[in-house]
C-alpha cells in the first residue's frame, strides 16, 4: 500500500466506528454504542497519539499536540465519541497532507537510471565488444555511434561529428568533435561515429559527479517547518493555560477535556492542506505541477530568483539568426539553395536551416547528388549549380579562392556559421544563435512587480553570450562559465544568508542547483526528465511567464490559508472560554468544532480553481 493509502486507513476506520456507534445509539442500545466507540478510540486513537508523542520526543513542536492530549484525556475519562471525532479530524488532516504532497522526488534514482549504461570497446584487431559502462577502464579505445551518449569522460582519437553538450554545460550550440577534443560523459553524439579514448572511469566522470551533487544537495537541505506547526508554537501553550485555569477553578477534569476538544486546532490540521490542495490544483490547471505542499508554501515567500540561460531564458536550440549573402545572391536565394541541399543532411543544424528556409522562401528547389561529409558539410546540385554548405575549412577546400567579402578574407569566428559556396565561389553564410524567449522581458517585469528583491543569471554558457542577455532583461547579477557544483555553491551561499531562493532551470547541469534551492522550478515543456525529477515545481508549458504566475498562485493560497487559520483559531478560542466555564460539554464541543471546521474548509476551498462549465471542460 502506498503512503497515501496508509494515511487514509485510520480516518476511514475512525469514521466507521463513529457511524456504527451512532446506529446503535439511534436504535436505543446506548451501552453497546459506548462500547463500540471506546474500542474504536483505543484502536485508532492510541497509535495516532503515539505518533504525535514520537514527534515531540524528537523535538518538533507540532499542531497535533492538543489533539493528542484530547485523545488521551477522552480515553482516561471514558468520553469515546469526543475522542473519536478528534482522531477523525487529526488523521483526516494528515491524509489530506499526504495527498497534497504526492510522491516524493526521485531525482537521484532518475539520474542514475538515465546514466550511460553501454560502451563499445574496440579490440586490438578492430573488433567491437559491447561492455557495461562501469567496465570501461582508463585508456580503453571506445566507439561512440551516432545518437549515443558518451559513456565516460574521453578524448576523441578519430572521426568528426557534432556533439550536444547543452544538458551538461548549458552551451546551446553543438560542439564540433574532432581528434583531440575532450568530451564529458552524458554528452550526446550527433551524426557520425567517433573513436575515443577513456580518460576517467564512469563512476568518476562528470555525469557521476552530477548525480552525487544532487544526492548531497537533497540530503543537506534543511527541513522547512509547515505553516500549521508555526502557529501551533503559540496556540498550544495558550490552550494548556486555559485548561489549567479551568481545572483550578472547577476541579472538574471533564471541563479540561471540553477545552481540549474545542481547542483541537482543526483550522491548522485541515484548513492548511485543503487550501494547499486547492492551490496545487489551480496551478495544475495552468500546467504548473507543484510536487508537494511545502513547495507551494515556500514559493510565495521567495525573495531571490536565479535562472539558467539555455533553454530557460532562451529557446534552447540554435536557430537562424542572420543570413549574409554575397552579390549577386540575395539572402532569400542563398537560404533557399542552402536549405535545398541541407534537406538531405543529418547535421544537427540542418533542421533549423531547412525550417528557416521554408518559412522565408516557401517551397525549396529540388536537390540531387547530395553527398555528406560527416561533421564537416554537405554538397549537391540545385538547378544545375554545384552547392556546398558547411564549416569554414570544408568550404575553403572546395573553392579556388579564399572565402571573402568585399575583397578581404573572412576568418573563422566564435559564432556558429554554415558557409555556402555556389559553383566553387563564395556565396555567403548562415549564422546560428540561441534566441531569447519573447516573453522573457515581461517575466522579469512581473517578478519585480511581485517584489522579488534580486535576480541572478547563473549559466554554464560563455560570458560573451550571457552578459548582453542579462543587460537586456535588467538582471541584477550575472555569473557565466559555471560547472554544476559552482551553481550549487552560489545557491547555497544565498540560502545561508537567509534568502529564500527560487532556482529556475531546464538542463541536467541545473539539477543539483534545483535540489539545493529553497524551491527548484524546472521548465519541462519538452520532457524535462532528470531536471523535472529534481525540481519541486515543474512547468509543462513552454512559457516562461508561468514562473511569476506560479508565485502569484502561491501567494494567493497563503493569503487564503492564513485567513482560514485566523478565523478558525479565533472561533476555537471563543469556544474555549465557554468550555472552560462549563457551558459546553465534550461531545457538544466536538460537534461545535466540526461546525467551525466546515466554515474554515469552505473558505480554504477558495484557493481551488473555479469549476469548469461543461463547454469549458469539453474544450
Amino acid at each position: 500500500m502506498t503512503p497515501r493509502g496508509r494515511a487514509a486507513v485510520v480516518p476511514a476506520a475512525a469514521l466507521l466506528f463513529i457511524l456504527s456507534g451512532l446506529l446503535l445509539w439511534i436504535s436505543g442500545d446506548t451501552r453497546w454504542s459506548e462500547a463500540v466507540w471506546m474500542v474504536g478510540l483505543a484502536v485508532t486513537g492510541i497509535p495516532t497519539a503515539g505518533r504525535t508523542l514520537v514527534g515531540i520526543v524528537r523535538g518538533r513542536v507540532v499542531a497535533d499536540i492538543v489533539a493528542m492530549l484530547a485523545i488521551i484525556t477522552a480515553l482516561l475519562l471514558a468520553q469515546p465519541l469526543a475522542g473519536l471525532v478528534v482522531v477523525l479530524m487529526q488523521t483526516g488532516g494528515e491524509a489530506l497532507e499526504r495527498y497534497a504532497e504526492g510522491r516524493a522526488s526521485e531525482a537521484v534514482r532518475a539520474l542514475e537510471e538515465a546514466a550511460p549504461r553501454l560502451a563499445h570497446r574496440l579490440g586490438a584487431g578492430g573488433e567491437v565488444v559491447d561492455v557495461a559502462a562501469e567496465a570501461v577502464r582508463v585508456g580503453d579505445r571506445l566507439l561512440v555511434r551516432p545518437g549515443e551518449l558518451v559513456p565516460c569522460d574521453v578524448v576523441v582519437l578519430e572521426g568528426r561529428s557534432h556533439v550536444d553538450v547543452s544538458r551538461l554545460t548549458g552551451e546551446p550550440l553543438p560542439l564540433t568533435a574532432e581528434p583531440g577534443t575532450k568530451l564529458s560523459s552524458g554528452s550526446l553524439n550527433g551524426e557520425a561515429p567517433l573513436t575515443v579514448e577513456a580518460k576517467a572511469l564512469a563512476g568518476e566522470s562528470l555525469y557521476a559527479r552530477i548525480v552525487e551533487l544532487v544526492r548531497t544537495a537533497q540530503a543537506s537541505k534543511a527541513p522547512i517547518q509547515r505553516m500549521a506547526d508555526r502557529y501551533a508554537v503559540w496556540f498550544t501553550p495558550l490552550t494548556l493555560i486555559v485548561c489549567a485555569v479551568a481545572y483550578v477553578a472547577s476541579r472538574d477534569p471533564v471541563r479540561v477535556l471540553a477545552v481540549l476538544v474545542v481547542a483541537t486546532p482543526c483550522p491548522l490540521i485541515l484548513a492548511a492542506p485543503v487550501a494547499v490542495i486547492g492551490g496545487m490544483n489551480r496551478a495544475a490547471r495552468r500546467q504548473i505541477v507543484v510536487r508537494h505542499g511545502t513547495a507551494l508554501e515556500q514559493l510565495g515567500l521567495v525573495t531571490v530568483a536565479m535562472f539558467d540561460k539555455t533553454g530557460t531564458l532562451t529557446i534552447g536550440r540554435p536557430e537562424v539568426a542572420r543570413v549574409v549573402a554575397r552579390a549577386p545572391f540575395s539572402e532569400s536565394e542563398l537560404l533557399a539553395l542552402a536549405g535545398a541541399v541541407e534537406q538531405g543532411s543529418s547535421h544537427l543544424l540542418a533542421r533549423s536551416l531547412v525550417t528557416a528556409a521554408i518559412e522565408r522562401t516557401g517551397a525549396l528547389p529540388r536537390a540531387s547528388q547530395i553527398v555528406e561529409a560527416p561533421g564537416a558539410g554537405v554538397t549537391g546540385r540545385v538547378n544545375g549549380r554545384d552547392i556546398a554548405v558547411g564549416g569554414h575549412a570544408f568550404i575553403q577546400r572546395r573553392m579556388a579562392a579564399d572565402v571573402s567579402f568585399n575583397g578581404r578574407a573572412e576568418a573563422p569566428v566564435a559564432a556558429l556559421r554554415a558557409w555556402v559556396a555556389v559553383d566553387g565561389g563564395a556565396a555567403g553564410y548562415v549564422e546560428f544563435a540561441d534566441q531569447l524567449r519573447p516573453e522573457a522581458a515581461r517575466t522579469f517585469r512581473e517578478l519585480r512587480r511581485l517584489g522579488i528583491r534580486r535576480t541572478a543569471l547563473i549559466s554554464g554558457d560563455h560570458a560573451a553570450n550571457v552578459r548582453p542577455l542579462a543587460r537586456m532583461l535588467g538582471i541584477d547579477e550575472v555569473r557565466a562559465d559555471l560547472l554544476p557544483d559552482e551553481k550549487v555553491a552560489l545557491v547555497d551561499q544565498a540560502v545561508r544568508r537567509g534568502e529564500r531562493v527560487l532556482m529556475v532551470g531546464d538542463g541536467t547541469n541545473d539539477a543539483p542547483a534545483l535540489s539545493a534551492a529553497t524551491v527548484g522550478l524546472a521548465m519541462a515543456a519538452h520532457g524535462g526528465g532528470i531536471t523535472a525529477e529534481a525540481a519541486d515545481v515543474v512547468v509543462l508549458a513552454d512559457d516562461l511567464e508561468r514562473v511569476p504566475e506560479a508565485i502569484a498562485i502561491s501567494r494567493r493560497t497563503l493569503r487564503i490559508t492564513r485567513q482560514s487559520i485566523w478565523a478558525g483559531l479565533g472561533l476555537s478560542g471563543l469556544a474555549m472560554v465557554f468550555a472552560a466555564a462549563g457551558l459546553i460539554p465534550p461531545t457538544a464541543g466536538a460537534l461545535l468544532q466540526e461546525v467551525i471546521d466546515v466554515a474554515v474548509i469552505l473558505n480554504a476551498l477558495r484557493a481551488a480553481p473555479p469549476l469548469a462549465l461543461p463547454s469549458q471542460a469539453a474544450a
